[in-house]
């Protein structure tokens, strides 16, 4: 069984939906099968467990390759369904890791703006160039009141409408305009 099973059988969502009043606004906006790349915004460690709470189809996610060196961590990572992805770098195999995923009708998670550690963070490509190499649509996700964990608080998520995507070639005009959306996206 995948993480992803055991945290539906112990009821994980629940729990965290309890735990930190999550609300989920526009939930039904993610397609209930086939591809797509959610794009949620980056404010805490926390973020990709709480956006589980949003669908309960697995989401896989880029994860930083620092976390795959600490042992025994890269098994529990790879259970929950992420893969190692050398950031800045352009890492050709975590891209086609993840357009094998999006063409066997996965959900995959990126964070267009990176890391969480920082406040002002530039938006990154990589989202917009695995649609635009899939034709998977992109899926803008904001999610407000996770910086606060561990204390209780309120989180919202909020997912907007998915911007369709047709398969073509990833150049960077093409990509930094999808990526252009889906920051206006989530800045509404």
């Amino acid at each position: 069984m995948t993480g992803y099973g055991v945290l539906h059988v112990i009821g994980f969502r629940k729990l965290v939906r309890q735990l930190y009043r999550v609300e989920v606004i526009g939930g039904e906006r993610i397609p209930p099968d086939g591809a797509c790349i959610l794009t949620p915004n980056h404010e805490s460690v926390v973020d990709p467990f709480i956006l589980a709470v949003a669908t309960t189809r697995p989401i896989h996610y880029m994860t930083k390759a620092e976390l795959f060196r600490l042992r025994p961590l890269p098994a529990v990572l790879r259970w929950l369904g992420t893969f190692p992805v050398e950031r800045g770098s352009g890492d050709r195999t975590a891209m086609t890791e993840a357009a094998q995923l999006l063409e066997r009708g996965a959900v995959l998670g990126i964070f267009p703006q990176g890391t969480s550690r920082q406040l002002v963070r530039r938006w990154h490509r990589g989202a917009a160039r695995l649609a635009l190499a899939t034709g998977a649509p992109l899926v803008p996700v904001r999610m407000t009141g996770t910086r606060a964990w561990p204390f209780r608080t309120r989180v919202r998520i909020e997912v907007g409408e998915p911007i369709a995507v047709a398969a073509a070639k990833p150049s960077v005009a093409a990509a930094r305009e999808l990526t252009r959306q889906i920051e206006n996206a989530m800045a509404t």
